[in-house]
């Protein structure tokens, strides 16, 4: 699902916004940028630490979603980009101040489509059911799984989160004045040419433009909405030209909303506007952000269209029923998601379907005198994955949908600490 991007190592600056949309809305399982391992940052509790000695990489990767030990005998475990060591619970920052209850909706829609080594969990958490209160929740947990600290092979615990969401749109099927702006499905031809026509292309070549003739799906008013879901890779499109079912069209409410999915892309690399208006003088890189590029654009509306092809990466997009409002878009898991629930990670680290313990931060709006951290500490499922999403501690948190959804994905981009959850009586 969404688009990733690389997260470019900055400096202490809290890259709000495209900046952040750009280098980690990859949640949205798309591979959307070119990867990278994040910078080392301090790690929230923990500090600066490294948790185990340097160890080798495997030479050959484990199979998907299993585990190799580590040959020195120490009791690790180790993926391709991971190593696992063993802890304690009481090893877990905040572990016993988290709500599990409410973790326990996303761990159950996982259980929808187990991974493998999940299953027979799955059937136990089926028979407990929705219902579970904390107490049987906590039970189930620390009676069956088993907590591993999560680091690089050369001993590295210290990670990075950062944030996506689902933006809420608004559109219509039949472009007019001011609707004229389309989101399309997949060209016919994308599978067949690689990479597919860049942005500049599709606007400009004869060619560019008959494969997308026919195509559209949905009209929006602005060409940065387009940016934005794009970036994000799925979103909320609400249709003021054709109305719900039973509803009247025109009134507030009723129009139909439909959920656009992502459906390719044109396997161009990603470049971040935001980055390119740094470089065009617009801004210093310290104050980009959602609003300024929005301030940037009304200031400069010939100079839209130039902004836009700095990015040649385009992304396509399926049209699904809206069926359950209280979900957000499936993941690489084939399961919606669960805002402040679900997470993206890189699975050559943690598999998908695996229970994770995060410890980080809430993110803040920049400030010359920032408010002290409020800690982020709480289990999360590993439902999605994304291309910019790399490296053996690195997760891109899911916030939900919405105009704060928006702002806290936009302003996330926190130290971590990552612990994972594994059946005790397997390896």
């Amino acid at each position: 699902m969404m688009v990733l991007l690389t997260v470019e190592k900055q400096k202490k600056a809290l890259l709000a916004m495209i900046v952040g949309l750009a280098t980690l809305l990859a949640g949205c399982s798309t591979p959307y940028g070119p990867p990278g391992p994040p910078a080392p940052i301090t790690t929230p509790g923990q500090g600066s630490v490294r948790s185990t000695r340097p160890v080798a990489p495997p030479a050959s990767a484990p199979a998907p979603g299993t585990l190799a030990p580590q040959p020195d005998g120490q009791g690790g475990l180790w993926r391709p980009r991971s190593q696992w060591t063993p802890a304690q619970w009481s090893d877990l920052p905040g572990w016993y101040q988290d709500r599990l209850r409410d973790w326990w909706p996303a761990w159950l829609k996982g259980c929808a489509r187990p991974m493998m080594g999940w299953a027979v969990l799955c059937q136990q958490a089926r028979q407990i059911g929705p219902q579970a209160d904390e107490a049987q929740v906590r039970q189930f947990v620390q009676s069956r799984l088993r907590p591993w600290r999560v680091t690089g092979f050369d001993g590295q615990s210290n990670g990075l989160l950062t944030g996506y969401f689902e933006p809420m749109l608004e559109g219509k099927r039949q472009p007019d004045a001011r609707y004229a702006y389309p989101l399309h499905r997949a060209p016919a031809d994308l599978g067949q040419r690689k990479p597919h026509f860049t942005r500049a292309e599709l606007d400009n070549l004869p060619d560019g433009r008959a494969a997308l003739a026919g195509r559209e799906l949905v009209y929006l008013a602005d060409p940065l909405d387009v940016l934005l879901i794009q970036v994000q890779g799925s979103g909320r499109v609400r249709l003021l030209d054709e109305p719900a079912p039973n509803g009247q069209n025109g009134q507030s409410g009723q129009a139909k909303v439909v959920r656009l999915a992502f459906g390719g892309h044109n396997d161009q690399p990603y470049q971040s506007v935001a980055r390119w208006l740094v470089d065009q003088g617009a801004f210093p890189l310290e104050q980009a952000s959602w609003p300024a590029i929005r301030n940037w654009a009304a200031q400069n509306p010939a100079r839209v269209p130039e902004m836009m092809r700095a990015n040649p990466r385009v992304v396509y997009f399926r049209e699904e029923a809206l069926t359950d409002p209280e979900s957000g878009p499936n993941g690489a898991q084939g399961v919606p998601l669960t805002p402040g629930r679900s997470i993206a990670v890189d699975v050559d680290s943690v598999p998908l379907g695996t229970p994770v313990w995060l410890d980080t931060t809430y993110p803040q709006a920049w400030s010359a005198n920032p408010l002290p951290a409020t800690p982020l500490q709480r289990l999360v499922m590993a439902q999605d994955k994304g291309g910019a999403i790399t490296g053996a501690v690195r997760a891109d948190f899911f916030w939900g949908w919405g105009d704060e959804a928006l702002a806290l994905a936009g302003r996330t981009k926190q130290a971590l600490g990552v612990w994972v959850l594994w059946p005790a009586d397997s390896r």
